[in-house]
């Protein structure tokens, strides 16, 4: 889901923009708040990771692409708000030193992936962590990350309606939402799941004793 910049038009990527600025510093307030030095390495471990997780792209119709990214397992592991601005710093390192995605559209992704992605894993966790280990991390993870591509797909779905050129041709992204949605959804449904489970294997592994104890809860 790194959209490249002239994807998206300026209206959405400007108030996406002001919609982001206020949650990155409320984030920013709330690990300034939080964040100790025996977190500090079990998040730079699992930021890294995701990182390396969201450079692998699956290219898709129309500009933009699929790939895992990690951001529920930071949710689940760290909280919200260290999540949503750890994986913004990865965006942002990925558009200054990988060139994907664009600075336009950065503040829509982080938005999309960091902050709904984000959320839904958080709070569905915290619905079905008393109920089974495996699906407490598996189940919101994947769902997540399938909330964060339909979100993407309206998005992009919508800038169709924001001008077309003199022979009707769209300015910016040209499909609409009867074809992102499907496109992106539906690829997002097993991509979801492999991160779910990935992610339950990747928590037990680098955290063996506290990812354990949080599976277990």
């Amino acid at each position: 889901m790194h959209v490249p910049d002239g994807l998206i038009a300026p209206p959405v990527y400007f108030a996406a923009a002001g919609l982001a600025v206020p949650f990155w510093i409320v984030a920013v307030r709330q690990v300034a708040r939080t964040l100790d030095e025996e977190t500090i390495p079990r998040m730079a471990i699992l930021t890294a990771l995701a990182f390396v997780l969201s450079s692998v792209m699956i290219p898709l119709p129309g500009g933009t692409s699929a790939h895992f990214s990690g951001v529920g397992m930071l949710a689940i592991v760290f909280g919200l708000w260290p999540a949503f601005l750890a994986f913004s710093g990865v965006l942002l390192l990925q558009v200054l030193l990988l060139g994907m995605g664009g600075i336009t559209t950065l503040p829509i992704t982080a938005l999309s992936l960091g902050l709904v992605g984000g959320s839904v894993a958080v709070l569905l966790h915290r619905a079905f962590r008393a109920r089974n280990a495996i699906l407490s991390v598996a189940l919101p993870v994947a769902l997540g990350v399938v909330c964060a591509a339909a979100v993407m797909a309206l998005v992009l779905g919508f800038q169709p309606a924001f001008g077309s050129d003199a022979n009707g041709q769209p300015l910016y992204f040209p499909f609409g939402i009867a074809v992102t949605l499907p496109v992106m959804v539906l690829p997002h449904l097993a991509i979801g799941a492999a991160e779910g489970m990935l992610s339950v294997v990747a928590l037990r592994f680098l955290h063996r004793n506290s990812a354990a104890a949080l599976l277990d809860e």
